[in-house]
């Protein structure tokens, strides 16, 4: 992280972190995100995406997580480097995916990319478990995962396969709706999306 916050977030290339940061803000926008929304990104990273939503959203609508410090210090250097100081982002570093610290129905929007493709099914569990909570009533949950057709499986514990019923099941489980996004695969990028709401709610 230190000597490449790029390549720490799994981009090659200055390019490359630009190329992924737009397509993941052009969906969002294209698919409800408004500038009133509160968003919560989960994996916030050096902003690859965020920086876009920190200008779109209204000042202190952004709070970005992450369980690494040193990428939060490079996030601080987009901040700066994108000129956004008075969009006022919150960046917090955290231990688990409980969002105990955060309040209860606050955020219309989470986010979370390349989060769930490098993370355990235990870990899976634990955000899904929780994200109920601050996720307002009609808010979303957008995340990306590596999905398999075939046995689920992971390389290196580094980069985890899931099969799209296994982790729709999972948020059902905890009294959540998923549903898979078809037109995020038409893009591109290698790994697939689902969209998480309360109950019944869809959008």
């Amino acid at each position: 992280t230190r000597a490449d916050p790029d390549a720490a977030v799994g981009s090659r290339n200055r390019e490359r972190w630009l190329a992924l940061g737009a397509m993941q803000f052009d969906y969002l926008l294209g698919h409800g995100l408004r500038p009133e929304h509160r968003m919560l990104e989960i994996g916030c990273g050096n902003l690859r995406g965020g920086w876009r939503f920190i200008r779109h959203l209204e000042p202190g609508h952004y709070y970005g997580i992450d369980i690494s410090p040193d990428i939060l210090f490079a996030a601080q250097d987009t901040v700066v480097e994108m000129s956004l100081q008075k969009r006022l982002p919150n960046l917090t570093p955290v231990r688990d995916l409980t969002l105990r610290f955060l309040p209860d129905a606050h955020f219309d929007v989470v986010h979370a990319h390349s989060v769930f493709s490098h993370s355990p099914l235990p870990v899976i569990e634990e955000c899904l478990t929780h994200v109920g909570r601050v996720l307002a009533p009609d808010g979303w949950f957008d995340f990306t995962f590596d999905r398999t057709e075939g046995e689920e499986h992971h390389v290196l514990r580094e980069d985890f396969y899931y099969r799209v019923e296994t982790l729709v099941t999972l948020a059902e489980k905890h009294g959540l709706r998923a549903r898979f996004m078809d037109d995020w695969e038409e893009l591109p990028h290698g790994q697939s999306k689902i969209r998480v709401t309360h109950g019944e709610a869809s959008r």
